[in-house]
């Protein structure tokens, strides 16, 4: 059967109409969303997880695409030809996505149909995780990212992403950003909320820096929290196939599936760097000092080291 979503007047619609209709937010317990979300909360929050599932939880930004590669692989004994099997959007339902007007499923919908065992992902801060997910004890790998590359990041991501409100200037992002009022909320929340949660309940905390600079242990580490004994070879295969060079070039992992009115990748590619310490780039100096101010103020006493470089 032909897939709806490529036919060529269909698509000239879904752009018309995305075009006049610009992506709106809403704030929902103090957490910005789109509003398109907040349509769906009842149906978000009455999720049923299973016990089996494997969810990754990240703010924005900090390596969602990168942890959804990894597991699969780890949970395919990394046989690549089966992680190919559909774009990661597809493959890996994320929870709180309410795609209308384009002809897909919501991401709850998208999660019901999948077959046990389901991995699955959300940008949720820890208290809107739907309950379902502490009631079977559900095992979370969280992606935490230092908060001036996910800054960084997540600016040029709101650039391109059209399902999301245009980011502004660098300058005004910078401010929304520090004051959390960016979709998803803050980042200082975000993390620390994770953070205070993790021992808890069965969550594994990663740090994108150190996925950076030890892939291979990361991995194992990741394989382990899953119950999965990785031969060295499997290791290699899955550490070779999520480098960003190799996740850059494959389809189903770079969202070029996706049409441009969607993604429109001529502004920024999704996978844009992949590095430790690109924020040293953007920040002027003057915003480096305000960002340690805050970043002081908020984290302090909390017990999390980031490294903003390698």
């Amino acid at each position: 059967m032909e897939n709806p979503a490529m036919d060529p007047e269909l698509l000239q619609k879904l752009a018309q109409h995305m075009e006049h209709h610009p992506p709106k937010m809403e704030e929902f317990q103090g957490v910005l969303l789109p509003e398109s979300t907040c349509q769906i909360w009842d149906q978000i929050h009455n999720f049923q997880a299973r016990e089996d599932d494997i969810l990754i939880a990240t703010y924005p930004k900090a390596g969602t695409t990168w942890m959804q590669e990894i597991v699969d692989l780890i949970m395919l004994d990394g046989d690549v030809e089966r992680s190919m099997r559909a774009p990661c959007f597809i493959k890996v339902p994320f929870l709180e996505l309410n795609p209308k007007p384009m002809p897909m499923q919501s991401g709850v919908e998208a999660a019901d149909a999948l077959e046990s065992p389901r991995l699955l992902k959300t940008h949720f801060p820890v208290d809107l995780v739907p309950p379902s997910f502490w009631e079977k004890n559900v095992k979370i790998i969280y992606v935490a990212r230092n908060a001036k590359d996910c800054l960084v990041s997540y600016y040029f991501f709101q650039k391109m992403n059209k399902g999301l409100p245009d980011p502004g200037t660098w300058d005004e992002y910078f401010s929304a950003f520090l004051a959390g009022k960016v979709p998803w909320g803050s980042w200082f929340d975000h993390v620390t909320g994770w953070w205070k949660a993790k021992d808890k309940h069965q969550i594994l905390f990663a740090f994108y820096e150190d996925l950076i600079e030890n892939p291979k242990s990361e991995i194992r580490k990741i394989a382990k929290f899953l119950g999965k004994d990785l031969t060295e070879e499997i290791l290699d295969i899955v550490h070779h196939h999520t480098t960003f060079d190799i996740m850059k070039d494959n389809p189903m992992a770079n969202f070029s599936a996706l049409p441009s009115f969607v993604f429109d990748q001529s502004v920024s590619n999704f996978m844009r760097k992949g590095k430790v310490g690109d924020w040293k780039n953007h920040f002027l100096v003057a915003q480096n000092i305000v960002f340690d101010e805050e970043y002081k103020k908020k984290m302090e006493g909390i017990g999390i080291n980031f490294r903003t470089e390698l």
